[in-house]
């Protein structure tokens, strides 16, 4: 008998223990969890996706764009949409301030699947660039495209 009071007397010291400890200090601004991010604080998307149908009406209402093919050389030559200019993504930070100098230029990305326009839309953004849309991957481009071969 005296050890089931000494067990329910343990049980209990270690509840009301964990009660005080989680209901004595709230969470305030000062000691809030480090997990929290304030909404001023969460980092912005710099840089927008858009869909094939919104990169072919930015082209066809002649507003000053730049598209930009992310991929190989060899990809290009095979097919590329028309009036893309070829900086392929392992060389957006040694040559884009050369191909454009405007950091807010209006910037259309795509590459093969989706997987490098992405991470050179990012690249871009990093690097200060403020008008970067990523349009995905030639493979899901309804409209022409032109072959150099």
């Amino acid at each position: 008998m005296k050890r089931v009071f000494i067990i329910v007397g343990v049980v209990i010291v270690v509840l009301v223990g964990a009660f005080i400890a989680i209901n004595s200090s709230p969470v305030t601004e000062e000691n809030e969890p480090n997990v929290i991010v304030k909404e001023e604080e969460k980092p912005k998307l710099a840089y927008q996706k858009i869909a094939a149908d919104q990169a072919m009406n930015i082209m066809n209402n002649d507003e000053k764009y730049i598209l930009l093919d992310v991929r190989t050389e060899e990809e290009f030559a095979e097919a590329h949409i028309k009036g893309a200019v070829l900086v392929p993504d392992s060389e957006i930070g040694e040559r884009i301030e050369t191909e454009v100098s405007d950091k807010d230029a209006l910037i259309m990305v795509y590459c093969r699947s989706g997987v490098r326009s992405s991470k050179a839309a990012s690249e871009l953004a990093e690097m200060g660039y403020t008008n970067v849309y990523d349009i995905g991957g030639i493979i899901d481009w309804p409209y022409e495209i032109v072959s150099e071969n």
